[in-house]
């Protein structure tokens, strides 16, 4: 650790007990200690803070530990889980920016009551938690799966250390994770989902549930782009960022199953819809739905259909090249020349 970082970790454990009521609002103290439910200031009593104490060593003040999880630290890195930092300057920052309020100032945040476990409000501060894509985990994830780009506006963030519990009788573990938005017509975000990822961020995580949504989802999606008169809907996030690498101008939405695919609900823009369906039993189901609803509502409606299980696929076995080949035999003339031409002379 820097001498900066140093003096800042001893500053922090001299005010320890202030320290927590401004991170860890939802908590309280009990003798020597401040006990709250985790580090993203969930109520309850698995971690715990030493308020007393000397600066550093054995029984230091500052010094923490989630007995669910067994992560351990001092006040830096809390501070570092509890804002979602996963650079040393911006930590530094948040602990000077911290340190340097009035002490009237330094009070418990009354804007942070617990959240329902799995609500949207829950959804919306793990979105706010993590951090933009470039350079990190995430970034790497998608490279490997054949999406080079991905822009500033879309809703996909990174978080380093995303709780993950294997059951509801197991301890959490954190692990890292691509974040994704979900939001409805008017842009609101109802939910997220987290796809957990191996450490060196090549593949999944090697855990039996890599994805999980929470939040409300029906009828809602991750959006890429905003819908006009034409756009395609799919299941899967990286189904949707492969077929844009090819029509990159054309909005889409990911609805993350076939289930949500078949209730999702359609801006009132739309005329024309790109339905991308997994090549299965449930992709022909959520592809049937759709079209149904959206026929009655006066959409011209066109399938997308993959080469092989899904368009993730078709881009790592195909190419770009081929990918844009097989995609547009399945356009009008018109959106050929409106996404697909453009993608290829761009």
């Amino acid at each position: 650790m820097s001498s900066h970082a140093t003096d800042l970790a001893r500053r922090l454990a001299r005010n320890a007990e202030a320290a927590c009521r401004h991170y860890l609002s939802n908590g309280h103290r009990e003798g020597r200690y401040w006990l709250v439910g985790d580090v993203a200031n969930t109520p309850g009593r698995s971690l715990f803070v030493r308020l007393s104490g000397p600066d550093h060593g054995k029984g230091a003040a500052g010094k923490w530990t989630d007995a669910a999880t067994g992560e351990h630290g001092d006040l830096l890195d809390l501070i570092a889980l509890n804002r979602g930092l996963d650079r040393l300057r911006d930590i530094l920052d948040e602990a000077r920016t911290f340190l340097a309020s009035p002490p009237d100032q330094i009070a418990p945040r009354q804007d942070r009551l617990p959240a329902p476990r799995g609500s949207p409000e829950s959804a919306r501060r793990l979105y706010a938690m993590a951090s933009p894509l470039a350079g990190t985990l995430a970034q790497t994830y998608l490279h490997r799966r054949g999406i080079g780009t991905v822009f500033n506006s879309d809703p996909l963030r990174f978080h380093p250390r995303c709780y993950y519990r294997p059951d509801e009788d197991s301890p959490a573990e954190t692990r890292p994770a691509l974040i994704a938005a979900v939001t409805d017509l008017g842009g609101n975000v109802t939910g997220v989902q987290r796809t957990w990822l191996s450490r060196s961020g090549h593949d999944k995580a090697p855990i039996g549930s890599t994805r999980r949504a929470m939040g409300h989802l029906l009828g809602h999606g991750v959006r890429f782009g905003v819908a006009g008169d034409v756009m395609a809907a799919g299941e899967g996030i990286e189904t949707m960022l492969s077929l844009r690498v090819v029509l990159p101008t054309l909005p889409m939405v990911a609805a993350l199953s076939a289930n949500h695919l078949a209730a999702f609900l359609l801006p009132s823009t739309v005329r024309r819809l790109y339905v991308a369906r997994d090549a299965d039993p449930a992709g022909d189901a959520a592809m049937t739905s759709l079209s149904e609803r959206a026929k009655v509502a006066g959409i011209e409606v066109r399938d997308l259909s993959p080469n092989f299980d899904d368009f993730n696929e078709d881009l790592c076995r195909l190419g770009v090249a081929r990918l844009r080949v097989s995609v547009g035999r399945q356009l009008t003339a018109r959106d050929m020349d409106r996404f697909l031409v453009s993608a290829a002379t761009g």
